[in-house]
This record gives C-alpha cells, sequence and structure tokens, in this order.
C-alpha cells in the first residue's frame, strides 16, 4: 500500500489508521450514494493522504481521506487506476442515538481500535470545524483553506447536512453558507469553482459567488475538493416548481421565459470573462464522430432504439453536412449539465444558476472544453419533457409551450433564438436522449418511456413533426 504523509510527516501513522479501516470501508463505500462503482467489489485502497482535523485522543476525532479505490476492471474499458473519493471520517467512543445513520463500523485493530468511526458530515460539529478553517483561511497538512476575504463569515452558524443529493455532499450553515464536498476528486481546475469564479468577476448576479474553498496540495498537483456558497434560502429548484405548477394543472410559460433569460445571461457572461473559439469542419467532424460513436453504443445497449437508429443517425450526419459546406459555429465555456434541478428560485426573486460541476462522469479536460452554448440549452428543454411525461395524466403540451418560453426568453437576451438553429439544437437533443435512454435503461427502466419519447420524435426527418 502506497503511504501519504500526515500533517506531522510520518508515514507509518498513515499506513496503520488505512489499514485499520479498509475491511469497514470496502463494505461501507459501495453503499453510498456518491459512489461511483457500484456493481463492482472494492479491492483495496491506496491513500494519497490522511489529514487528522482533530486530534483523536479527545473525545471526538475527526480525519479528512483522500483515497483512491481499486476495483476490477469494466469488460472491455482501458486500464484504469481507481476513482479517489473524499472523506471524512468521524471517530468516537460510541454513537448517540442521533448519529446512528452516520455509522460506518466499530475498529477492531490499529491505533482507533475500540472507537467507532462514522461519517462525519452528519455531526454538527465536525461540519463547524469545516467552516471555521475556511474562515481563518487554515493551512492544515496539505489541505489548503482559501476564502474571498471580501465576504464575511460568521461564526457560530448552526451545521445540517442536505440529504438529496447523489454525486456529491452539502452542509448548510444557518441560512447563510451552503457547503458543497465533491466526493469523486481528480487533479486540475474544477469548473464547479472555477466558472462561478469568472462570472463574480464580470459582475453575473445569476450565479451565487463563492465565498470559499478548499483544496489538496499533493505532489505538485492541485485537488479541488468544496466550494462554500451563500445559501439561496427559502428557494426551490426549478424540478420542484414545475412538478407543482403540474399537480395544479397550470403552465410554466411564464417562469420558463424567465428561465431563458437567466440562462442567456450567464452565457452571455462566460463568452465576456473566458476565451471562445470557432468550429471549423474538422472541430465538427470530431463532434459528430463523438455523437455517432454513443448512438452505436447506445443501440448495442438498449435494443429498443434499434427502430429509431436511422432516423437518429441522420441527426448528426446533417450537422456533417451543414460544416462540410462551411458553416461554422462558436463554442464557449457553458455550464455542462443543465437541467431544472440546477436551478433555484427563492418566492419572491430571480432564478439562480447553480452546480457547474457538468457531467460527473466525463473526464475533467473533456468538462473543461469549450462547447456551443446550445448543449446547456438542449439539456433544459430535455428537463422540460421529463417534468411533463412524469405528471400524471402526462401533459406534453404543457412541455410543448415551456420549450417555447424558454427559447424566447433566451432570444430576448441575446437576440439569437436557439430555435432558428434546427440542425445545430436537433443534434444535441438528439445526443442528449441516447444518453438519457441508456441512464434509464441501466438505473431507473420505468422511466425507460420518457426519453423514448423524445428519441421517436427526433428520428423524425421532418422538422415540423418534432416540434
Amino acid at each position: 500500500m502506497a503511504e501519504a504523509l500526515t500533517p506531522s510527516g510520518t508515514t507509518g501513522t498513515t499506513g496503520h489508521l488505512l489499514a485499520s479501516l479498509q475491511p469497514l470501508l470496502r463494505e461501507w463505500l459501495p453503499r453510498q450514494r456518491w459512489f461511483a462503482g457500484k456493481g463492482r467489489p472494492v479491492t483495496g485502497f491506496t491513500p494519497l493522504a490522511a489529514t487528522e482535523l482533530l486530534p483523536c485522543e479527545g473525545r471526538l476525532g475527526l480525519y479528512h481521506l483522500l483515497l483512491r479505490v481499486h476495483q476490477p476492471p469494466v469488460l472491455g474499458a482501458p486500464p484504469h487506476p481507481g476513482d479517489c473519493y473524499q472523506l471524512l471520517i468521524g471517530v468516537r467512543e460510541a454513537l448517540p442515538p442521533r448519529l446512528a445513520p452516520a455509522l460506518i463500523g466499530h475498529v477492531t485493530r490499529g491505533p482507533l481500535a475500540g472507537r467507532t468511526v462514522y461519517e462525519a458530515l452528519y455531526d454538527p460539529r465536525p461540519a463547524e470545524v469545516l467552516l471555521e478553517a475556511l474562515r481563518t483561511q487554515a493551512r492544515i497538512g496539505g489541505l489548503r483553506f482559501e476564502r474571498d476575504r471580501r465576504q464575511e463569515i460568521r461564526d457560530g452558524l448552526v451545521a445540517r447536512l442536505m440529504t438529496a443529493e447523489q454525486s456529491n455532499s452539502s452542509i448548510v450553515y444557518g441560512d447563510t453558507f451552503i457547503l458543497k464536498l465533491l466526493r469523486r476528486v481528480v487533479p486540475g481546475v474544477n469548473p464547479d469553482l472555477e466558472l462561478p469564479l469568472a462570472l463574480a468577476r464580470a459582475g453575473c448576479a445569476r450565479v451565487p459567488a463563492p465565498t470559499a474553498w478548499l483544496h489538496a496540495e499533493l505532489d505538485a498537483q492541485s485537488y479541488a475538493l468544496a466550494v462554500l456558497q451563500p445559501f439561496v434560502s427559502g428557494a426551490s429548484d426549478g424540478w420542484e416548481l414545475a412538478l407543482r405548477e403540474l399537480a395544479k394543472g397550470e403552465d410554466f410559460v411564464a417562469e420558463a421565459r424567465a428561465l431563458g433569460r437567466a440562462t442567456a445571461e450567464v452565457h452571455s457572461a462566460l463568452a465576456q470573462a473566458l476565451p471562445t473559439v470557432t468550429l471549423g469542419q474538422a472541430q465538427l467532424r470530431l463532434l459528430v464522430d463523438g455523437m455517432t460513436e454513443r448512438l452505436e453504443a447506445a443501440v448495442q445497449a438498449v435494443p429498443a432504439l434499434r427502430p429509431y437508429e436511422s432516423g437518429l443517425r441522420s441527426a448528426f450526419t446533417a450537422l456533417a453536412g451543414l460544416a462540410a459546406e462551411g458553416r461554422t459555429w462558436t463554442a464557449q465555456r457553458i455550464h455542462g449539465d443543465l437541467h431544472l434541478g440546477q436551478c433555484l428560485r427563492p418566492p419572491s426573486g430571480p432564478w439562480s444558476l447553480i452546480d457547474f460541476e457538468g457531467e460527473p462522469a466525463r473526464p475533467l479536460a473533456e468538462r473543461r472544453l469549450p462547447q456551443p452554448a446550445v448543449r446547456d440549452i438542449a439539456g433544459m428543454l430535455r428537463s422540460f419533457d421529463y417534468a411533463a411525461l412524469s405528471a400524471s395524466p402526462p401533459a406534453p403540451q404543457w412541455a410543448h409551450g415551456c420549450r417555447a418560453a424558454y427559447c424566447s426568453g433566451y432570444a430576448d437576451v441575446t437576440g439569437r433564438d436557439p430555435r432558428t438553429d434546427p440542425v445545430l439544437l436537433r443534434a444535441y437533443e438528439t445526443d442528449k436522449a441516447i444518453y438519457e435512454v441508456v441512464y434509464e435503461a441501466r438505473h431507473r427502466p420505468d422511466w425507460l418511456p420518457v426519453p423514448l419519447s423524445a428519441v421517436r420524435r427526433l428520428s423524425l426527418p421532418d422538422q415540423e413533426a418534432r416540434s
């Protein structure tokens, strides 16, 4: 097992600590919602770092761990070194009843023998330690706690863990801040910090400006670990609001148009703050090839796609045809995973966009590439379909009205309606629907009819039939 430095510079303690935790983590990690390697056993760990944030000699101890998790390779996939996860491990003699859901297990050997270890984010005290470290810009081992000193961070804020997330974990402090901890981490610049900082510098108020952040410096590489932002108190996300209106039989047209304007404001600010590029024939060829390869893989994985393969492929060949004729498009930094759940609105306030991490399953370098803004737009249009078709009874006309209003709102700000570039929009919507089909077939088969209804529409060659 590789060893990592503790704050004191000793490596033996880290090795003994991880050896004592391994049997418990092998069982506990695969059960976590944010663990990406479900369905494959955990075969081992390589610690990148283990940092003691609270000494374990007292009633409560706290460790910050960065662990590379090893699993058998996916059949047919290239070799992979294993995903790296961020863990906050609490240590107590025994857990009080309120922390029972956080239990990892009881340690039987090593330096923590006889102690109980648990997911520390459930416990307000360890969560407060993180906020205090951010407030004071602490340096602990390889951990670097940074902040924007123009924003005040008050102490004494009560912490609570949000339990609805899947890919990461978030702690709310009072009604003032929310700390998002990335679970699966990779070295490099994370867009969930990079883009909100750029938008804050550009004066874009549609995205909460980062107040503080945590990163680790290990072996000359930087890992983004957490971002603290203002908490939008009383806000509901767009998915909740849309389903609420559907249940009441109300349309969502005004909200969809306002959301289109918010998206356009963010895109415009990103295009001003960060470089843009022009996509010509060579770049579009690579883009189309990627879409086509994903279609071919999806057809093999989900046979229900086979009747629509030719029609879906035509969405990509039409885009390649325009590129061959000399058509170009502008690419810029975008949200990367935009849908109704990534948008917040308080009862009497404007829309905000959150979670700029992009699709966590995609490589970081790919998530940071400039892309046509229509990719975000296609994601939101698909989200309206999901909301409408998840209602009882389904309401496809509700989605049609929202899609039109959203595009109109986008045009209010940019002067460009996405529907005036139908070939590009169709290609990105098709690519997104194909991804959804594969996801639902693997994880939520009952939802498969939702993206399949979009596949049927998008495979039609006539634009009017698809609208």
